[in-house]
């Protein structure tokens, strides 16, 4: 593997690297979690807006739907740099999940209601995949959708579905046709949020934070018009993916930077009760934490050469996916072993403000959402292993 840029790629990394240190928003990563929801909003929308004019909001995107028609490699670098500089990300699924899926499938009149509208950030956009009955096994879904003239009637539940209770939109799948097999008789819908008959109910975790939610629906109305590509042919539409960067190399820079932060703590506050617990096996079991993050960014740049390469990374995908969400949980407890019985504390006295006991909590779903940790497993053994399925 050849760690150096290319003459172009060195060029377009110093254009990104240029750009984030003039127009970066200066907000403090660090700071406390309200503090900083309230200092974000108001700055996010100048930062969108400069973005924009780059068609950086979604540089995947063609250039004629307003984004800026990056290759593999060239998102790469953008989001490596990025997310060293730990610049603030818009778009959210309406970017990175039902944009690409309406420029393949959508029909125009789709496109144009909303592709300007995600970029914009005029609207908020949500997934309704999971269900109480089918979350790994997506296709076992039950939802219903039965035609009524010009429109579906919609019955069901969903779950697990992250802003659900801020979004205007949720792009959903339903069951269309209950006597086909499971992967078929599957439509794709998008589905306005203020529908009468939808009922949103939060679920909060265990850290206190509201992120998911339980949607009901009863009753809903959703016009034709808005199902995405064939009727029953849905499932195939849903795993739409266009050329973009898959190597979460973001997620591997965080890991790192996470621990720059517990580091710079230790250094800080060494030899002092609240680091007391710290002794000689944690400076190991740190550096254990290090050599995992430093691995993290080799399974990203293993994943990004093969895209480079022309190649669709499969179980190398899930490779790193398996090991970054294992590899946060790992350093949360790493970081309550620093505290010792100090990690016990939360609110904005405790120490780190309670970031690693909340990081702890939240950590807890990371080997779930996404695709389990199980699932991963069952994908590197069968796809990158050849092992035969149980």
């Amino acid at each position: 593997m050849d760690f150096r840029d290319t003459p172009e790629q060195a060029a377009w990394r110093a254009e990104v690297r240029e750009f984030l240190e003039k127009e970066r928003p200066k907000i403090d990563p660090d700071a406390n979690p309200m503090e900083l929801a309230r200092e974000r909003g108001g700055v996010l929308k100048e930062w969108r807006d400069k973005l924009a004019k780059k068609g950086w909001i979604a540089p995947a995107w063609p250039k004629e739907y307003g984004g800026a028609g990056l290759g593999v490699m060239e998102q790469f670098i953008m989001n490596e740099e990025f997310a060293e500089a730990r610049a603030p990300q818009v778009g959210g699924m309406g970017v990175s999940m039902i944009g690409p899926t309406l420029i393949i499938h959508g029909n125009e009149e789709q496109k144009r209601e909303h592709l300007g509208a995600i970029l914009r950030g005029e609207v908020q956009w949500c997934q309704g995949y999971s269900e109480p009955g089918a979350g790994s096994d997506l296709a076992s879904l039950q939802t219903r959708a039965v035609r009524d003239g010009d429109d579906f009637i919609i019955n069901g539940q969903k779950i697990w579905t992250s802003g659900a209770h801020n979004a205007d939109w949720m792009f959903m799948l339903a069951r269309t046709d209950p006597d086909a097999p499971k992967h078929r008789g599957i439509t794709y819908f998008l589905v306005d949020m203020k529908s009468p008959g939808i009922t949103v109910r939060p679920l909060i975790n265990m850290a206190g934070g509201h992120q998911f939610n339980e949607v009901f629906f009863e009753d809903v109305r959703v016009p034709v018009r808005n199902v995405v590509g064939e009727i029953n042919r849905g499932w195939y539409i849903g795993t739409t993916t266009l050329d973009f960067e898959r190597s979460s190399i973001g997620n591997a820079v965080g890991q790192r930077q996470t621990l720059e932060y517990y580091l710079r703590f230790w250094k800080e506050h060494r030899g002092q009760p609240v680091t007391a617990s710290a002794s000689a096996a944690f400076a190991s079991e740190f550096a254990d934490r290090w050599i995992e993050a430093a691995t993290a960014k080799m399974l990203s740049y293993r994943v990004i050469s093969i895209q480079a390469a022309g190649r669709v990374p499969n179980h190398e995908a899930s490779i790193a996916k398996l090991f970054n969400t294992e590899l946060s949980q790992r350093i949360a407890r790493t970081a309550m072993k620093l505290l010792g019985t100090s990690a016990l504390l939360t609110g904005r006295e405790a120490p780190m403000k309670g970031r690693a006991p909340g990081s702890y909590l939240q950590t807890v779903s990371s080997t779930i959402a996404g695709g389990t940790s199980e699932i991963q497993r069952n994908i590197i053994a069968t796809r990158g292993l050849g092992l035969p399925r149980g």
